[in-house]
């Protein structure tokens, strides 16, 4: 089973959105959803993809589904621990220095 993680568009620029995941903010392509996404709106994003837009009038129990799946015990649900390692991966990343072009 593949795992999509809903966050909010911070900023578009062309074919690529800033989006922040729970504090964590990540560049996402817009290249295969199927409808214009704005700053505000919600995407599913996947392996570094928007694959569709979740409307307005589901995002707040889309939310909280991550929320209670997030706050299960680590080990418990090998699908929270996937989320988890994910967004430590993202937030080590983003601390990390990135390596000079040569």
């Amino acid at each position: 089973m593949c795992l999509g993680v809903p966050g909010r568009v911070i900023a578009v620029d062309g074919m690529i959105a800033t989006v922040d995941f729970w504090g964590v903010k990540k560049q996402v392509r817009l290249d295969v959803i199927d409808e214009p996404v704005t700053p505000g709106d919600y995407v599913l994003n996947h392996v570094g993809y928007a694959i569709r837009r979740i409307p307005p009038e589901d995002i707040g129990e889309t939310l909280a589904l991550y929320d209670e799946l997030l706050a299960g015990k680590s080990g418990a649900d090998l699908m929270a621990d996937d989320v988890r390692g994910e967004l430590a991966a993202s937030v080590t990343a983003s601390a990390s220095p990135r390596p000079a072009n040569d």
